[in-house]
Formats: C-alpha cells, sequence, structure tokens
C-alpha cells in the first residue's frame, strides 16, 4: 500500500514543507506607510533578528506630496490632497498584500505628529479605515524621542549607546538608563536648535536684511553665532553625564543624511555607516570653500541631486554647525563609534517591530 502511493505521499511531503516555509517566512515580513509632512512613505522590511536590527528592504516607495504647508496654510487637509494620500494608500496597501503577503498583524499606517492639529485628520482616518481595513495612529510628538531611540538603535546597543537625531526644527533624541532590578528608564534629550531654525537665528543677527541671502554675510554671522550653538549643547551634555559613559552614539535626521551622501558619494547597502569627527571636519569645509564641488556631482549623482533639492548651502552649513558642535562638544570622542543611522525612514517601523518582539525589552 505504502509502495503504491509513495510518489503521492511524497509529493504531499513536499507541498506540505514548502508551505510550512513559506509560511514561516512571512512572518517576519513587515510594512509600514507613514504619511509624512513631505511625502508618503511605504515600507515593506525581512526582519531577521530584531534584537541586532539585521533586516533587508525588500520594498520602499517615496511619493512626494507637501501636505503639512497645506495644512498649515488652511487648517485642515484640503480636499484633493485627502483624495491623493487615500489614492496613495489604497495602491499600495493592495500591493503590500498581494505582492509580499505581510500577515494582516505586521501592517501598520501612521501619520506625522504635525498632522494631530489638522481639523479633519480623523475624517481622513475614517475614510483610510473604510477603504483598507487598517486603522491610523498619529504618532505622538511627546513620544518621538522614545520612538527614535527604540527604531534607531539597535536593540542589543540600548544600554550602551545614546542617540541624536538632528531635524529642521529641533535636535532630539536620548538614551537608556539600566536601574535595579533590570528596570530600564527613558532619558530624552533635546537642543532647541534644528537645521532650519538654526538657519533663522543666524539671519536674525544680519543688521541689514537685504544681505541675509549673501553667502559670504551668512558665514560670517553664522561663525559668529557658533558660540551660542556650543552653549545650548554643553547644557544638554552637562545635564546628562550618564550618556557620556556610553560608548556609541548613533546619529540620524537631514543634516547626517546630507552629509554622508555628499561626502561619502558611495551607495553604502550597510543600515549603519561609521563616521568620523575627521570626516566631518573636512566636509565643513568642502561646504563653505568649495561648494561647486557638490552642485558638480549632484549633475551626476541621483541622491546627491536630491540633498541639493532638498537644502540650500545655507540649510547644509547650518546643519553641519550642530553635527560638528555635537562630535566636538563630547568628551574623549575618539574612544567612542559614531554611527549614521541610514535607513531613516524606517525608524519609526523598527520600533513597533521592537515594541511586539517577546525578545526585546522596550518597556522603558
Amino acid at each position: 500500500m505504502f509502495k503504491k502511493n509513495k510518489p503521492q505521499i511524497l509529493l504531499f511531503i513536499l507541498l506540505s514543507l514548502f508551505f510550512s516555509i513559506n509560511s514561516f517566512s512571512q512572518k517576519n515580513l513587515y510594512a509600514g506607510i507613514e504619511i509624512g509632512r513631505r511625502a508618503i512613505k511605504t515600507s515593506v522590511l525581512d526582519v531577521s533578528n530584531i534584537k541586532k536590527a539585521d533586516y533587508k528592504i525588500l520594498y520602499f516607495s517615496n511619493e512626494r506630496i507637501s501636505l503639512a504647508d497645506h495644512v498649515t496654510a488652511q487648517g485642515e487637509f484640503p480636499a484633493d490632497d485627502v483624495n491623493k494620500i487615500t489614492a496613495i494608500i489604497v495602491e499600495q496597501i493592495n500591493k503590500i498584500r498581494t505582492e509580499f503577503k505581510v500577515p494582516e498583524a505586521h501592517i501598520f499606517i501612521v501619520a506625522a505628529p504635525v498632522f494631530s492639529a489638522a481639523r479633519n485628520i480623523d475624517a481622513l482616518k475614517n475614510k483610510i479605515t473604510t477603504l483598507t481595513n487598517k486603522d491610523v495612529e498619529v504618532l505622538n510628538v511627546n513620544e518621538e524621542p522614545k520612538t527614535l531611540v527604540k527604531g534607531a538603535i539597535p536593540p542589543v546597543d540600548y544600554a550602551n549607546a545614546f542617540l541624536l537625531d538632528i531635524g529642521a526644527q529641533t535636535t532630539k533624541g536620548g538614551y537608556i538608563d539600566e536601574l535595579e532590578d533590570d528596570k530600564l528608564e527613558f532619558i530624552p534629550l533635546e537642543l532647541d536648535f534644528g537645521t532650519m531654525t538654526l538657519t533663522d537665528a543666524v539671519k536674525k543677527t544680519v543688521a541689514n536684511p537685504n544681505q541675509a541671502n549673501d553667502m559670504s554675510t551668512y558665514q560670517e554671522k553664522s561663525f559668529d553665532f557658533n558660540p551660542v550653538l556650543r552653549k545650548k549643547i554643553k547644557e544638554m551634555l552637562d545635564a546628562n553625564p550618564l550618556l557620556l559613559k556610553k560608548e556609541k552614539m548613533y546619529l540620524s535626521g537631514g543634516a547626517v543624511w546630507a552629509f554622508a551622501t555628499l561626502y561619502y558619494n558611495e551607495n553604502v547597502k550597510e543600515h549603519y555607516i561609521s563616521l568620523s569627527l575627521e570626516d566631518v571636519i573636512n566636509y565643513d569645509a568642502i561646504l563653505k570653500n568649495n561648494f561647486v564641488k557638490f552642485t558638480n556631482l549632484a549633475k551626476t549623482n541621483k541622491e546627491a541631486a536630491r540633498v541639493l533639492s532638498t537644502y540650500d548651502q545655507q540649510y547644509l552649513i547650518s546643519a553641519n554647525n550642530i553635527l560638528l558642535s555635537c562630535l566636538e562638544s563630547i568628551p574623549n570622542l575618539n574612544t567612542k563609534k559614531i554611527y549614521f543611522v541610514k535607513e531613516g525612514q524606517t525608524i519609526w517601523l523598527i520600533s513597533y517591530i521592537a515594541d511586539r518582539s517577546k525578545k526585546v525589552n522596550t518597556k522603558f
């Protein structure tokens, strides 16, 4: 009887094995859609080891649309934006489900904190939920530093690292303090200056408004403003002596993305790129004295072109003043390892995955 049905039994075993392996592999797949300030970003990740932040990006989409500007101007999402947002999300959800077969429990949709003030945010959320059967969560601005740390620092390094994220308005981050009985406490970090706010502050020191956009004038005033910036950074560090004991420093945000893209000028596949103070100093000199090198690079390098379409020279100088001042203010920097978190668009999603993993303690 067994010999007679042997081919069918073997086929059944092979099919069962195939579907078991396929089912198991899908358990490692996660997808996130973020309604951001200037774009709707979709990521699909295959996570091998969440503790080490070991994952592959299987798919990434970046649909650019200036949503925050429209909400700021009108106090709500214009009807045209609502239609565009829902159309993009429905298309991306269908792709996630049909092409990648991501488990429903592993699919997340979020909106940036800035949209919490939009009058019609609930109407938008309800429309998306009706069309996709997925809830939309508006990220909490007060939880943003914790989300950044959870998603930017590999969980294996939680206890031995700190994060600084240089944004447009502020520089945020934090670190984790180990208490007794294996308890953890999150300590947020915040610097009042970000790329755009520092640029605005420098421009206000220019006596003649007509010279605010003159590069030589701006560079002079930017240099004069650096003591104010360094004082703010010193106050932040002095208030958090424990972070200086951390052996690793993780950096994220547009300022570091601009530096890594323009200076290293290569397609680095790793999620974490090692940085050095010397490289940041050399990059700073090019920014201020030989900017044409980067404008020429942008003619043939798409990522460099994206940087220069996002930031002008003044913004790049301000961004790097923050980065450089932060690095130079860290005592014994040469004993620490510094990393750029390259995949900034996945930080919130990695944070969500870590929160739901039994292998990672995110209760801090």
